[in-house]
């Protein structure tokens, strides 16, 4: 019984992209392509070359820990690019599969810098003309989680003749880690930045203009996308001024446009967090000794254990707007100038029940019925608590920043919502209903990969909503595939889809695509534009809450995640937290 409720949990948690990796029945016939740094062997799979475990930077270790990614070292013969590359640095967690006695176990080597290339079958001297749209996929994970090998991009690359390539980067406190000591003796100015993750991103955007021509790419073709973590390291990519010019679109799914302080990050401000730079050094150097050289080499293990990881998830700071390789006042504080961002067409958008999954974890939401079955304890509270958080979600990483490119002059905008809420039953547990369109459910969809939940991929992914979920599916590839190569994406790569206007036409309409199964709905445009001033309006006035008591317990919740919404209850809930806390 237990092991069967941990496992609900893993398929739970797994929303986040754990993807099972899958086995294939490779084509024997290895697949040589030569770069500059010298030559790799890949696999034939579904019809598609793949290159594993690419070198796009040399390895981060010893006096490159903490410092800007470095181009790759050369090799001598054919370099074996079959397997998976070794994940960067991480906890384990229910995400990774494992025994629960692991959970909080350190994983990954620092030596990670890899990527995996996904091409259409053909000759190595029709690669060399071809000129194919290249999609860079950047994974979720909080930033502290994830690696290539969740991904399979077979699908995307093979039906829509494009080159997609998937990236890791360094994660936790060896991407993103502020401390003044590491400022110093860079022989780069981008080594004095605390954004490693997002210079290891950079990084791979310029190896793909170097070298993405021997697989069939087009380097002036090249479009950027993510999901959560990933969507925001999309957002700091448009922000960054060193990204300039090494992409030409950009796809936001379910991200965030936030940046952290440099001196918050640090710890030198009266935000000092118990995990900024200065406060976790001292726990990593006892002696205070704390020198950037001195903290280039304490061991992996010990960065680790300066932070709490019992969980396996923490928080450490991200996203730091340092002045450097992102703006020193943020990501959206340069989106409202054309002249201060890297001004492309951007896909952004969000799923209508984002935060289902994080709530369907949530013991004060839900209860498990045979100490097993999540179901929510209130289904209407349940369903407020996900439909204001998502909603706010959408608001701040969709049609806030939509506002803000659009108004500056950028006419090449589109978003869209991800509705699809069609999956199956687990005995007591309604799928649909628990999960719905939530956190990275998009992603097998964007991919046409249905590898996403492990072993309850069957429950979610039935025969029942299989025609549909393909057909939606089919429809979202076609989209993302025809805004890679066009900037818009229209009617769809052969234009037979529903027409995707742009979030503001030129009189200022509002527009956004609902993505959905056709029984409930559909592909259909709608002018909805969400604000916090209409999110705590219609909380405020939602029958399915019928006391003081509950509005404002899911506005509470519901705060957490904009700060904008403070002081927007009108008082209405002033002095309420004793009575929220009996509740």
């Amino acid at each position: 019984m237990k092991r069967f409720s941990v496992l609900f949990a893993l398929a739970l948690a797994a929303c986040l992209g754990a993807a099972e990796p899958e086995a294939s029945a490779d084509d024997a016939a290895p697949v040589v392509r030569t770069v500059s740094t010298g030559s790799l062997s890949g696999r034939t799979s579904e019809g598609v070359h793949i290159w594993r475990a690419v070198p796009f930077a040399a390895a981060p270790v010893g006096a490159l820990r903490w410092r800007a990614p470095r181009p790759p070292e050369p090799w001598a013969g054919v370099r074996d690019a079959a397997r998976p590359s070794p994940w960067c640095p991480q906890i384990l967690s229910a995400l990774d599969g494992v025994n629960q006695s692991r959970w909080g176990e350190l994983a990954g080597q620092e030596d990670c810098l890899f990527l995996d290339v996904y091409a259409p079958a053909m000759a190595a001297s029709a690669a060399a003309q071809a000129r194919l749209p290249v999609m860079m996929w950047i994974h979720g994970g909080s930033n502290v989680w994830g690696r290539a090998e969740q991904y399979n991009a077979s699908e995307l690359s093979r039906r829509h003749n494009v080159i997609v390539v998937v990236v890791q980067y360094r994660l936790g406190p060896l991407g993103w880690f502020a401390h003044p000591a590491l400022r110093e003796g860079g022989e780069l100015s981008e080594d004095a930045s605390p954004n490693f993750g997002t210079l290891d991103n950079i990084r791979a955007l310029e190896w793909i203009r170097d070298e993405i021509a021997a697989f069939g790419g087009d380097p002036n073709l090249i479009t950027i996308f993510g999901e959560s973590a990933g969507g925001q390291n999309v957002a700091a990519l448009l922000a960054s001024p060193r990204a300039s010019g090494l992409f030409h679109r950009a796809i936001v799914q379910s991200g965030s446009f936030d940046t952290t302080p440099l001196a918050e990050a640090e710890g030198l401000d009266s935000n000092a967090r118990s995990d900024s730079g200065i406060a976790v050094a001292a726990r990593m150097l006892a002696d205070g000794n704390v020198t950037g050289q001195a903290l280039r080499y304490v061991p992996l293990e010990a960065i680790f254990a300066s932070y709490d990881t019992s969980r396996g998830a923490f928080d450490p700071p991200r996203v730091i707007a340092d002045g450097i390789v992102l703006p020193a006042g943020g990501i959206e504080a340069v989106l409202g100038n054309a002249e201060t961002y890297n001004d492309v067409p951007v896909m952004l958008g969000s799923n209508r029940d984002e935060t289902k999954l994080f709530n369907a974890l949530n013991p004060e939401l839900t209860r498990r019925v045979l100490w097993v079955f999540p179901q929510a304890r209130d289904p209407d509270l349940y369903d407020a608590f996900s439909n204001y958080q998502s909603r706010m979600w959408r608001a701040s990483a969709v049609d806030d920043p939509a506002e803000l490119m659009w108004a500056a002059g950028n006419p090449s905008i589109y978003t869209y919502r991800f509705d699809w809420d069609d999956q199956g039953k687990i005995l007591f547990t309604d799928l649909g209903q628990l999960l719905g369109a939530a956190h990275s459910m998009e992603i097998p969809f964007v991919f046409g990969h249905f590898r996403l939940l492990g072993s309850f991929d069957r429950f979610a992914f039935t025969r029942a909503n299989r025609d549909e979920r393909l057909e939606l599916s089919a429809a979202m590839m076609s989209y993302w595939v025809n805004f890679a190569r066009t900037g818009a994406p229209g009617r769809g790569v052969d234009g037979s889809l529903p027409e995707w206007n742009a979030a503001r036409s030129a009189a200022g309409d509002a527009a956004i695509m609902i993505l959905d199964a056709a029984s409930d709905g559909g592909i259909r445009i709608a002018d909805d534009v969400e604000t916090p001033q209409r999110i705590v309006r219609d909380l405020f006035s939602d029958p399915r809450l019928g006391t003081d008591a509950e509005r404002c317990r899911v506005f509470r919740a519901t705060e957490r995640w904009n700060p904008e919404l403070v002081g927007m209850d009108g008082a209405r809930c002033a002095g309420a937290e004793g009575v929220l806390a009996t509740q």
